[in-house]
């Protein structure tokens, strides 16, 4: 089996996804075969990846993907590869609200050792605690080296490593803070790729400061064969039909390239459109999927842009299947508000209209059921998904929802989404079958 290892952090913000990009970028450059997979429902940083690795990067979901599902991403991310890095989410051990889901989780399932990315910025020896509450913590996870991030100087890196030198932990390097390595971000997380006009600029920049001082060779040295993770699958959200235009921009740029990979797979065949370039979908495509993004951003852009509106409603007077997610359901509604208050037409699919002006954040993992048949399958179909968004919903007619919702403890959080016609969508990512 492929081999590889997770980087992992305490926390949230400790700078893993630029440590994770530079070491891909890094070992690219060194001629290496590199793959990367992103453990949890992101779709932002995969798409970083990518970038820095010059290779697709899946998601690995242990909360929402069933084991099947996980071997085959597992199975397509050692295809070709010398090595497999995979970023964690959130802390090592945080996961789902039932405790499930975490990086931790993936490295025991896996035997995939664990790099810990420490802030170290505001720590001395009591680093050294730390070290050792992560290294004990849980028996089935190895944490095979530390890498010290946006330390102070080389004075502060011995500080650092005389704590840790008696742990059978290798400080694997100490990388000091720069302002230059920080990415932006906003509302959903990092500012995307695709918006950085100097990227590559960057993932240069840092793979070379990562090079100064983080030992890559003992770096590749931790990675391990993974486990045979049995039997494979693929992903069973069927497409929503033969021939499926999918929106595809900065303001659409939530789908999973394993979503889209199975949907071929299925038969489907794919064709990529841009609402903000005022392209409507193909004319003789059975289905339109408008994926999640940033539509509230570009809401006054979008309802100009009459060409899209008026072929996605040509698409649906013809009873071609439309499905949004997330952002793609917002367009899909009568109206969306934008941060600044003002109201904006949008397709008039669904009795639905939206703010982005009041935010209230929705976050959690979700058991959807199918309320109905459709084309993502029949009535009581349990379906694996996440939610994440501000917007909230300003109107609601009384339509028929398109899924009943659990949380991850199993908490009912009531309805969600419409349909009318061969129309419908949710705030739900939609990611596997739940079964």
């Amino acid at each position: 089996m492929s081999k590889g290892f997770i980087i992992a952090a305490p926390a949230s913000n400790s700078g893993k996804t630029t440590v994770t990009l530079a070491l891909l970028r890094a070992l690219r450059n060194r001629g290496r075969r590199i793959s990367s997979l992103k453990i949890g429902p992101d779709y932002i940083d995969p798409a970083f990846h990518r970038a820095a690795s010059g290779r697709e990067c899946f998601n690995l979901d242990p909360w929402a993907m069933r084991p099947a599902t996980r071997a085959e991403v597992i199975a397509r991310a050692g295809t070709d590869a010398d090595l497999v890095i995979v970023e964690g989410v959130m802390g090592l051990f945080d996961g789902a609200r039932d405790g499930s889901g975490s990086s931790a989780d993936v490295a025991a399932e896996t035997g995939w050792p664990v790099i810990l990315v420490i802030d170290a910025s505001g720590m001395a020896a009591s680093v050294a605690a730390l070290v050792r509450g992560f290294t004990n913590f849980r028996d089935d996870v190895r944490i095979a080296g530390v890498v010290f991030n946006r330390i102070g100087g080389p004075g502060h890196a011995r500080i650092l490593e005389r704590a840790c030198a008696t742990d059978k932990v290798p400080v694997l390097g100490c990388v000091p803070r720069d302002a230059a390595l920080k990415l932006p971000d906003r509302h959903l997380g990092l500012v995307q790729a695709a918006e950085h006009p100097d990227l590559e600029p960057f993932l240069e920049t840092a793979a070379l400061n990562l090079a100064e001082h983080v030992d890559l060779a003992a770096v590749e040295a931790v990675a391990q064969a993974a486990r045979d993770p049995g039997p494979r699958a693929r992903q069973p959200v069927p497409p929503p039909g033969i021939r499926v235009s999918v929106a595809c921009d900065v303001a659409f740029a939530f789908s999973y390239p394993l979503l889209l990979d199975d949907w071929r797979a299925g038969g489907a065949e794919l064709e990529f459109f841009s609402p903000l370039a005022d392209q409507a979908p193909a004319a003789d495509a059975d289905a339109v999927y408008l994926p999640g993004g940033y539509p509230e951003l570009h809401a006054a852009r979008l309802a100009d842009n009459q060409v899209f509106l008026t072929g996605l409603r040509a698409a649906a007077a013809r009873d071609a299947v439309i499905y949004g997610e997330c952002g793609g359901y917002m367009v899909l509604g009568e109206t969306l508000t934008d941060a600044g208050g003002r109201k904006h037409r949008m397709a008039g699919l669904l009795p639905l209209a939206t703010s982005f002006a009041e935010r209230r954040l929705h976050l959690g993992y979700r058991d959807a059921i199918l309320a109905a048949d459709t084309p993502l399958g029949p009535r009581g179909t349990h379906l694996r998904g996440h939610e994440f968004h501000f917007a909230t919903i300003e109107n609601e007619a009384d339509d028929a929802p398109l899924f009943e919702l659990h949380d991850a403890d199993g908490q009912s959080v009531g309805s969600s989404g419409s349909r009318r016609g061969s129309v419908m969508g949710s705030f739900v990512h939609l990611i596997d079958a739940a079964e």
